[in-house]
This record gives C-alpha cells, structure tokens and sequence, in this order.
C-alpha cells in the first residue's frame, strides 16, 4: 500500500467509548500509519437526538491519552473540513437530490401514523419490516404539488429488487447478499439531516477515505453502501470489517449491562498503555509470540492479513495480566508517581510513601486495589491470634510470645530506624536464640499487621510504620498472646 492511505474515526458523540469502539480506533489509526498514509478524526452527529453535551471532548481526551494523534480533524482542521456532518450539513441533500434525478432515490410522504401502521401490519404475520414502496409511483406533479406545500419528506433509496451485490473484505473476503433483501432505506431525514449511512458515504468519497474500517455489524449494510458509490460512479474504497469483541458466554458488550468503557477501566486503575496493547491483539495476531507491544511498536508491525474472523473474547483477567506486566516493568519511582493517589487513598496517617510503593509494586495488577491493601498501616484491628500457628514456620502461640517478648528489647536499642538495620538486629537475635528465621519474622509480621497475608514482609512493614507504632503493636500482641496462653 502506499502513502494514499486514509483512515477515518468516526464516532457519535453519545457521551462515552466503548471499548470496539476504541478497538475500531486503534486499528484505523495503525493501519494508516504502517502505511505511512493519514488517520482522519471526524464527529458523526446526524443523530441529534443522541447527543450528549460534553461528549465531544470525551473523544478528544480519549485519542490524546491513547496517543492515538489524528492528522485531520475539527480541532486542528484540514483540506477536506469541515470535520463535523452537522457542519456540513447543506452537502447531502445536493447528492440525495441527484440520485433521485438518476432514478436511484425517490421522494417519500408518508407520515408517522402510516409507516407505525405498516410496521405493526409486518409484525403480525411476523416478518420483518420492509417498506412498501408506496411513494415510488408518485408524478413529477404530484411530488412538485407536495413539496410546495410544504408536506414533510424523507429521501429514500430505490434498492434493485433483483439480481445480487457482492463486495471483498479485507477479513471475511467475498461476501454476496440478494438484492430483494435490501430495503429502500432513508438518506435524507425529514429535519434534512442525512442518516449515518448516507452521510458517510458521501463524507468518505468527498475525503478521500481509502480503508473504511468498522465492526462485523456493518457488514449486512455494506451492499447498501456499494449500490451507492455505483450510482455516484466513484470508486469504492477498501473495507476492513473487524470481528465482535464479545463476553466470555458470547454476548456483546454493552454500556447498558453495566460493562466497563475505557473511561471506566481507566477510572478502575488500568494504564492506558496496557489497555490499548490487549486492545490491538483482540482480533489481530503478531508473527511472532511477543505479547507485550508498545504503541510505537505496533505503528511497524500491524498488518490487516493478520485480522481474525472470530469474535474475540473480552477476558477481564487477561487484561489484568497485562496490567500486572507494565506495572512490574516501570522503575519504583515511576510507579511511585502512578500509584501515589491509590496508596494517599489508603492512608489515614501520614506515612512514607516510597517504602509502600517499593512493598506493594510487585504485588499490584490494578491501582484500585491499593487501597485496600494499606488499611492495616491505618488501624490494627481485631484479628484470631491461631494465624501466628504457622506449620511451615514451626510457629505456635507459646513460641510466638516468646520471640516477640525477646525482640522488643531489640527493636527498641535500634537507633537509625531503617529497613537493613531492622534486619540485621532481628537476625542477629535469631541466631542468638538458636531458631529458624520464620519463627521470629512470621510473629512479627502478625504482630505489626494483625493480617494474614500483607503486601509486604515484617521488616518492610515495621520501616513504614516507625518504630514507636511497631514496637506499640508487638506489646499488644505480647500482652494478648500471654492472656491466651496462660488461659
């Protein structure tokens, strides 16, 4: 392919973006730019009625946070704008009004009540709606009469009733639909605005649009789609239809079931760049077994031979693996930076945060589990004093008491507070008293944490908690271990 290629982004402005939508996006975008050709940002709001006010700004927010740069757009302009269809809107009905002059599109006047009317007539014998027509032996006279009056009107396309169309997809390859399946749909509204289907047809040939790049869904549209470019006599552009991302029983996503959008998973403490990257391999395969890519990395690799047919399984736990991957690989104070907000979120007291993001890094694989995981560096709260039995550790509660009354003299001659020094002072005491490690640090930890499992080591915790709190925790659990024993 060469540097001709154009892409284009297409969304509605309905307030958020749902994650094949951002798949459609990231692949739009990488297609243009392994080919070094143009990825084109343009918002479709021909459907008033759905628009949300500030949705706008949401898409931009998105691709810029995604790194997803558009080279055209209402933001930054172009040769091709306006990027905007309600901007543009005098463009269609022109086009619209050519093809009814053609004899491929037809006036229709048939009101609300008579279409509900037709529908309901449809339903009854249960088959599905098809328009019947009704306006398309109307005279010259008769629809010059109308107009005149003022009567409203929609434009519709005349379907061929006979034969076949048959289309090529970069994915699904040859695909051939009947043409008596096809029904006369609406180009132009009765507010004048042009359907989604008619407008981007018109938009796409008027901008130069070579890869039309959308979901599987738009597959059974696409004839209606060609029959159009055929009756303009332009060249139908490439098209890469994309397979459903679906649930793990096989539904679709879907906003209204209460499943995540970007935004969301974002908002849960997903990265981005992790995001995006389980993104570009649900639905496409590198060569090669590499599964983490960075952005600029997938710009050099994508190819849309390597586009699968089957639906692609959104699996939740997978993207938290990828996110446990670029977690682990940033430097500690990169993911100092990233998780501080998590862990602030998670703190009562005022606590070294370095220390915690250093304990806690390689044992985080989404943000929003942090706080959680700090609650016991706030409070020591109640806990069933059997979890200092340990097998493995050959720890009970007797031995337990013992180590612990043994370290509090230890811990308390330690002048320089710091995690080597805690270390070697409890290690010397362990050999001093002839027992294994476990026997002095499981105790401790249970002491300081009141918690089976932490996210971090006794020496670690007891560095974050200071050593006036630990000490302060080991005396209580001496005190509540002592009650046990002696009971």
């Amino acid at each position: 392919m060469s540097s001709n290629v154009r892409t284009r982004y297409a969304p509605s402005p309905t307030g958020y973006i749902h994650i094949g939508n951002l798949r459609s996006a990231l692949y739009e975008y990488l297609i243009a730019r392994v080919n070094g050709g143009k990825f084109i940002l343009r918002i479709e709001d021909t459907d008033q009625e759905r628009l949300v006010e500030g949705a706008v700004d949401v898409i931009y927010r998105t691709l810029k946070i995604c790194g997803l740069n558009h080279d055209e757009g209402p933001d930054i302009g172009g040769p091709y704008g306006p990027y905007i269809q309600s901007e543009r809107k005098n463009t269609y009905l022109p086009y619209a009004e050519e093809l009814v002059k053609n004899g491929h599109a037809y006036y229709c006047f048939c009101s609300k009540e008579r279409l509900d009317a037709l529908q309901e007539q449809y339903r009854a014998k249960g088959q599905v709606f098809s328009y019947d027509r009704h306006c398309l032996g109307l005279t010259e006279e008769e629809i010059k009469a109308k107009l005149e009056a003022g009567e409203p009107f929609v434009i519709r396309q005349k379907m061929p009733t006979e034969g076949i169309t048959t289309f090529n997809d970069a994915v699904y390859g040859e695909i051939t639909v009947d043409n008596d399946e096809l029904e006369d749909q609406i180009l132009i509204k009765s507010d004048g605005f042009p359907t989604y289907n008619f407008a981007n047809v018109i938009d796409d040939h008027l901008m130069n649009i070579t890869h039309v790049v959308r979901g599987s869904e738009y597959l059974s549209s696409t004839p209606k789609y060609n029959i159009l470019y055929q009756a303009f006599g332009w060249e139908i552009p490439t098209y890469v239809h994309l397979p459903l991302i679906v649930k793990a029983d096989g539904s679709k996503i879907s906003k209204r079931k209460g499943d995540a959008t970007f935004e969301d998973l974002v908002n849960e403490g997903y990265l981005v760049e992790a995001i995006i990257n389980y993104l570009a391999l649900l639905g496409w395969s590198p060569d090669s077994n590499q599964e983490i890519f960075s952005l600029k990395e997938l710009e050099n690799v994508f190819s849309v031979e390597r586009i699968s047919k089957s639906p692609s399984v959104f699996d939740m736990a997978k993207l938290r693996w990828f996110n446990g991957e670029y977690l682990r690989a940033m430097t500690l104070e990169t993911f100092h930076e990233v998780a501080l907000p998590w862990i602030k979120k998670g703190l009562v007291k005022d606590l070294p945060t370095l220390p915690i993001a250093k304990m806690i890094q390689p044992r985080t694989e989404v943000l929003s589990e942090i706080p959680e995981k700090l609650d016991f560096f706030n409070n020591l709260v109640e806990y069933d004093l059997e979890i200092y039995t340990h097998k493995k550790m050959k720890t009970n509660l007797e031995n337990s008491l013992e180590n612990l009354i043994a370290a509090v003299p230890v811990l308390e001659s330690i002048e320089q507070w710091e995690e080597k020094n805690i270390y070697d002072s409890l290690t010397s005491l362990v050999k001093e008293l002839e027992i294994k490690n476990g026997q002095m640090f499981w105790p401790v930890r249970i002491a300081i944490s009141g918690q089976l499992v932490t996210p971090g080591g006794a020496i670690e915790i007891a560095e974050v908690l200071g050593k006036d709190e630990s000490i302060r925790r080991i005396n209580i659990a001496i005190e509540r271990l002592r009650a046990a024993t002696q009971s």
